[in-house]
Formats: C-alpha cells, structure tokens, sequence
C-alpha cells in the first residue's frame, strides 16, 4: 500500500483518501507487530531478526499515525516523506523475513524481490480498489491517480509473473503430489493470470471514466489476489520456494 501511495501524486489526491490509508497501515502494522518472529516451525529466526520485525513494525505504526494526523492538516510535502519511510521500512521488513528462510544469498535475493512484488501486487489491488470507492465522496477529483494506480497494479502483476516463472523453473523437479498440484495450479489461476486480466478489465472500464465499474472490478481482484498469494504461502512453507 505504501508503494501504491507513494507512487501516486499526493497533488491531484485528497488528503482525505491518503489519511484513511495512513489509518489502514496502522492497523495492519500493529496487526503484523503480534506475529513478528513466529514464523513455520522448521525456520529459526535469530534473536535480532525477531526483535527487528517487531519493532520495525511499531515503528511503521508510529510514522503510519503520525502520517494521518498531517494529511489533516493538509501538511502534504511532510506527510508524504512518511509515506516514503512506511514504504523502506516494509521493505526492509520483507529482506530480514527473507533472510530467515534463505540458505543461499541467491536464495535470499531473489525470495526479497519474490516478496516485494507479493507486497506490492496485494497494496495495489487493495489501494486501487478503495481509491476507487473514494470517488463516489469525490466525484470532481482527477481520474490520474487511478489510471495511475490502475498500471501500477498492471507492473506489480507482471513482475510478479516473472518472480513466479523463475521460482517455477528453479524448483520444477521438485514438484510433485496432487496438493502441490493443486497449490500451484490456484497460485497461478487466482494469484497471476486473473490479476493480469482484473488490469486488463479496468484500464479498458476507465476509458470510459466508468470509475464505479472499475472499482467493482478491482474489489473482485482483491479476493483473487488474497486468494493466490495465499496458496503461494502455502507452497512456501511446504517446499521452502516462492512459486
């Protein structure tokens, strides 16, 4: 959400819709400060991993509250560098999460670039999809953001095509089971080829500026995108790969 917001210019926003998204991340991030360091049984985080997701979390709490007592005071330019911190501190997050289940440096670095895409294709569906809804409170705003947000979503959906592809090509042999089958066929179904077709629906609905239309279709991509990362968490923990 983070990357969606920070990629959007705050100008033609309200500071309205960005206040509301400070107040979401704030929840999340308390939400994500419980379960820091619980991770699969078989993973064993280090003492300062364990401390470092944890207080990375309140620390994105801290600046996601912080973010939405300025975008009330329509402090833009200084609300916005919030925004930026929240986005290198989920990061950052996503690397030392990585770390724990990385044996290799290649491993760890391609499970970081695998993760941040994850992150931004579920901020993008989500953040798109509620931008949308703000529109019906503000009908005059420019529809940029959204076009905007909309082809950010379309990049999150390919990059994350591409870490898919390359997770599967790298643990092919690996393969087998009809769970795992299974796993993976809903991973690519729900978690790769609808969100490609969600951006396809929308960008083609807002050339006609039909933003309720647009908002329905993103809502939908929201559930397949929950649905297809969920089974990617599931092929993780059973095969310790990103697919």
């Amino acid at each position: 959400m983070a990357a969606m917001l920070a990629a959007t210019d705050y100008r033609q926003t309200s500071s309205g819709f960005y206040r509301i998204q400070m107040l979401v991340v704030l929840g999340l991030s308390v939400l994500a400060s419980m379960f820091a360091g619980h991770v699969h049984e078989e993973l064993s985080p280090s003492l300062w991993q364990s401390r470092f997701l944890f207080w990375d979390c309140l620390a994105i709490a801290a600046a996601a509250f912080l973010g939405s007592v300025f975008w009330m005071l329509e402090r833009k330019p200084a609300a916005y560098r919030l925004v930026l911190l929240i986005l290198a501190g989920s990061a950052a997050w996503l690397a030392v999460h990585a770390r724990i289940s990385s044996a290799t440096p290649l491993l760890w670095s391609f499970q970081t670039l695998s993760n941040l895409s994850s992150g931004v294709i579920l901020g993008g569906a989500m953040t798109g999809m509620l931008l949308g809804h703000w529109y019906l409170t503000a009908p005059t705003m420019s529809l940029d953001p959204l076009l905007r947000m909309t082809k950010l979503f379309g990049v999150a959906a390919g990059l994350r095509l591409l870490f898919s592809t390359i997770g599967l090509c790298w643990g092919w042999q690996e393969i087998s089971g009809a769970t795992t089958v299974m796993l993976l066929l809903m991973r690519w179904c729900f978690g790769i080829i609808a969100p490609l077709a969600v951006f396809v629906m929308t960008w083609r609905i807002l050339k006609y500026r039909n933003t309720q239309s647009a908002t329905g279709v993103l809502f939908v991509g929201v559930i397949v995108t929950f649905l297809g990362e969920l089974s990617g968490i599931l092929l993780f923990l059973q095969m310790g790969l990103t697919f």
